[in-house]
């Protein structure tokens, strides 16, 4: 079986934020209501925001008194991340690392990886995010992790997507690999006259899979909601997944 694919750099940078910020900001602080309250947060934890992004959810976060740390990979995201947060007068400390490879033990109270940030390693490097993930957080700690519901795509599965602005396009072909378990993406994108090709592929996951890593990763107990933080059923699009330390 082929190793999977991800340019991180490629898929992560200024044509993301091009095509996709906007949209993504407009609901982040319904987002951060719903982390808040099924994560159980208040003002003061220690909050580790696994693949933040551009800081949409964890400025938000410290604006209601947590003390965020804001880990990613990519030095374009972290860039206007910190740059939104001066302009919030927020304070997180945003990381420039890899979610495979924590430099903490023991720091932390919650722990959130948002909007399909998870999944895109081979198995065993996804299993050592987890592991990492629940070495980071204090005993009783939790973790919360946001992915797209694998009964809901196979239902709705799309060939293709389109996203376009002022006449640039950004287009994803997909296919499903069943025995991988994986969405196999080529995206391309055309923007001021340019075309660019990022190939990656995420692993889609079953909540019964996932719940049974975590629990091999170190977690007590593992629950399970859809989009809204209500029930997870086969309509719901995204699946949170909520893991106690």
């Amino acid at each position: 079986m082929a190793e999977p694919v991800f340019d991180a750099e490629g898929l992560f940078g200024d044509d993301y934020l091009y095509f996709f910020a906007d949209h993504l900001d407009a609901r982040a602080d319904a987002e951060a209501d719903l982390i808040w309250r099924l994560l159980g947060l208040e003002p003061g934890m220690e909050v580790l925001d696994l693949a933040c992004g551009h800081g949409r959810i964890a400025n938000r976060l410290a604006a209601r008194g947590c003390r965020v740390t804001g880990l990613d990979s990519s030095p374009v995201f972290l860039e206007r991340a910190r740059t939104t947060a001066g302009e919030l007068g927020v304070t997180v400390d945003y990381v420039h690392g890899d979610m495979r490879r924590l430099p903490w033990t023991g720091r932390f109270d919650r722990v959130l990886s948002w909007f399909t940030a998870f999944g895109y390693f081979d198995d065993a490097d996804d299993r050592r995010v987890l592991a990492q993930a629940a070495a980071a957080l204090r005993p009783g700690g939790r973790l919360a992790l946001d992915l797209n519901n694998y009964a809901a795509v196979v239902r709705t599965y799309q060939a293709a997507t389109v996203v376009e602005r002022d006449g640039d396009l950004l287009v994803d072909r997909h296919r499903l690999d069943l025995l991988a378990g994986r969405n196999v993406v080529e995206r391309t994108v055309v923007r001021d006259g340019r075309v660019r090709r990022v190939p990656y592929s995420v692993r889609m996951f079953t909540f019964p899979e996932l719940r049974d890593r975590l629990l091999d990763a170190g977690f007590a107990a593992v629950r399970g909601f859809g989009a809204d933080g209500g029930p997870l059923t086969m309509d719901s699009r995204r699946m949170i997944v909520v893991a106690e330390r």
